[in-house]
């Protein structure tokens, strides 16, 4: 298929290459639904594109387009177009981006209820829940790595948009959970995957779970939170209505039984000292490429790096499976208690990292930076020419954020933290931080003095 879509990629809110020059070397069709398309009724095909990178840390990334294939142009779906072409397989057609038609994405949910002979694809499901397939889609919009499709009440479909060969982790770890009954996450239905291989690996490309229609975002509510209590001048954070302590609480109480369950389904054991040497090594290096993006991390640089290498010679350090990107964007309140999405890891490491096991101090230290970040992003919504105002946000902001961080690690320890696990959890937080400038930087620049301004208090842990 000849489109345009290195242009496409630009453009898409999913895309990971933004700020670096790159080209689109290449593509391959995964498989395809449906019959010849009409004017009415679309086929839908999966590409496979591969972007590499000619900026100086290079590298190769495949993402997946889904296409929904139609004769003729369709005006409804005008702002999903991808382009026109010639296709050798379907003929002339006018190609969308799928997740944004109903009728291809019925194709997938269909799939799912009975899986297709061929095509390409291959539909994996879980026992225990009928699919209704009589559903329509709806395209979610506020999400940035992948796309998700809810199917009425009934099911939500993420469509991954960057596939690394291999299993994906996020499949991965709701299989075992919702085999063990896990309270904590969306039980799995079932996932896609392609005949195909690349690099000699399988390729996994969406997974159905349970819809949680009435759930509210963990993120949302802790900026509401924080907007309550900047509401609220002569209030402290544990005296005004909104205040979060208590789901701060709860959610640390949710990801302690969370990384229980893992600990009891997944291989566990001890980093030796080497091992750990390695990993601090590895927030050096991540320091040092960060650097060269953000040159204003350079003033935090050495305090920094004494944290990291405080780690660097701890032995016996416990790891396992972890959730390896949480923040609070990664939970959901619902009326059963808080629930934990997207276990794929940090889309920027290579699927081999993210497989590894790891410490639970990394999602420790990934929902500490969430509570710092909350506060902070409500603080910049306010403009005003009051510096005294401005003071006294600032200083219910680092309230806010002192609060839920000591309520959520106090749920999640239920005790006092040893020399070791200060040290650790010192030596993430940070190694979160030094990540988070790079993503600010590339994506929101104007949101990057929020890490750094994390990491100058680096100097007092």
């Amino acid at each position: 298929m000849t489109l345009d879509l290195a242009s496409y990629l630009t453009h898409a809110r999913w895309f990971g290459g933004k700020g670096r020059s790159y080209a689109v070397t290449g593509g391959r069709r995964l498989g395809v639904l449906g019959d010849r398309p009409t004017a009415d009724l679309p086929a839908l095909v999966i590409e496979l594109v591969t972007v590499s990178y000619d900026d100086a840390e290079g590298g190769t990334e495949y993402y997946q387009v889904p296409l929904s294939c139609y004769a003729e142009p369709v005006d409804a779906l005008e702002h999903a177009l991808v382009g026109a072409t010639d296709d050798p397989d379907l003929g002339p057609v006018h190609a969308y981006d799928a997740v944004h038609d109903r009728a291809a994405m019925g194709f997938l949910l269909a799939g799912f209820d009975r899986p297709p002979p061929d095509g390409g694809l291959r539909f994996k499901r879980l026992p225990g829940h009928d699919l209704d397939i009589s559903t329509h889609s709806s395209l979610f919009s506020g999400e940035q790595s992948n796309s998700s499709v809810a199917f009425g009440e009934d099911a939500l479909l993420k469509v991954f948009r960057k596939i690394t060969p291999g299993r994906n982790p996020d499949i991965t770890v709701h299989d075992v959970l919702t085999r063990a009954g896990s309270d904590h996450v969306a039980a799995l239905y079932g996932w896609l995957e392609s005949d195909s291989l690349v690099e000699g690996q399988v390729l996994q490309l969406a997974m159905l779970q349970q819809f949680l229609r009435t759930a509210s975002d963990g993120w949302e509510l802790a900026l509401s939170s924080v907007r309550n209590l900047f509401a609220e001048a002569d209030l402290h954070a544990d005296e005004v209505g909104g205040d979060f302590a208590g789901e701060a609480a709860r959610l640390g109480t949710a990801l302690r039984e969370t990384h229980d369950s893992l600990a009891e389904h997944f291989p566990t054991r001890v980093r030796t000292a080497g091992e750990q040497a390695e990993v601090a090594a590895g927030m050096h290096a991540r320091l040092d490429a960060a650097a060269t993006i953000v040159p204003d991390l350079t003033a935090h640089a050495r305090a920094v790096r004494r944290v990291f290498d405080a780690t660097a010679g701890l032995a016996g350090v416990p790891v396992q499976q972890i959730h390896a990107d949480l923040h609070l964007g990664q939970t959901l309140r619902t009326v059963r208690g808080w629930k934990i999405v997207d276990f794929e890891g940090e889309p920027a490491r290579p699927l081999a990292e993210r497989q590894l096991p790891d410490t639970p101090w990394r999602d420790v230290a990934g929902m500490l930076r969430s509570f710092d970040y909350a506060p902070r992003v409500v603080e910049r919504t306010f403009d005003d020419a009051d510096s005294s105002a401005g003071e006294q946000r600032a200083y219910r902001a680092a309230e806010w954020s002192k609060r839920n961080r000591a309520a959520f690690l106090a749920a999640y320890t239920g005790r006092e933290l040893s020399r070791d696990e200060n040290l650790l959890l010192s030596a993430y937080v940070a190694d979160k931080a030094v990540y988070e400038t790079v993503y600010e930087a590339r994506n929101r620049p104007t949101w990057v003095s929020i890490p750094l301004d994390a990491l100058s208090r680096v100097r007092s842990t």
